[in-house]
């Protein structure tokens, strides 16, 4: 065992392991690379909760999405369908993305996305409106996921 390890200043004499991340502290009291940690993990989940709740939510509101804006039967199905098209097909894209240009970028141009897509179908004034969004929002999700579960693997 080196001198480094022994005083509990980390592999390499900083107080960080190899990583870079705080090697504690004083037992019981949180560093701050346990407090970053435990946002990463509260981000996180608000994002994953964020992405499964749109997928869901929409599902109460369509009888009122039917009458509101003129639904015919099979047009309301998109509604519902052009988010999970949206998501699932451009999910792995959304995590390779956040590979090339950073998941700080990513999850926040993600956040503005799935935002103002939002905006826009609370807004809608036609059929073809809401759907547009819903796809929108879809994009953003499908940014905001993959870089969700790597929060949790950073934190």
């Amino acid at each position: 065992m080196g001198g480094a390890e022994k005083n509990g200043t980390g592999r390499n004499g900083t107080g960080r392991d190899g990583a870079g991340r705080d090697g504690g502290g004083a037992a019981g009291a949180p560093g701050a690379g346990e407090r970053h940690a435990r946002w990463l993990l509260v981000v996180a989940l608000t994002v994953q909760f964020l992405v499964s709740l749109d997928m869901s939510v929409v599902n109460v509101a369509l009888p009122d999405i039917r009458s509101d804006l003129g639904f015919g039967g099979d047009g309301l199905l998109w509604v519902v369908n052009a988010y999970a098209l949206a998501f699932g097909g451009l999910l792995m894209l959304g995590g390779r993305l956040a590979d090339l240009a950073g998941p700080r970028r990513v999850l926040t141009a993600g956040l503005v996305l799935f935002g103002l897509a939002s905006l826009a179908g609370g807004l809608a004034w036609s059929p073809g409106s809401l759907v547009a969004a819903r796809a929108v929002q879809g994009v953003g999700a499908a940014a905001l996921a993959p870089v969700a579960f790597a929060l949790i693997t950073l934190a």
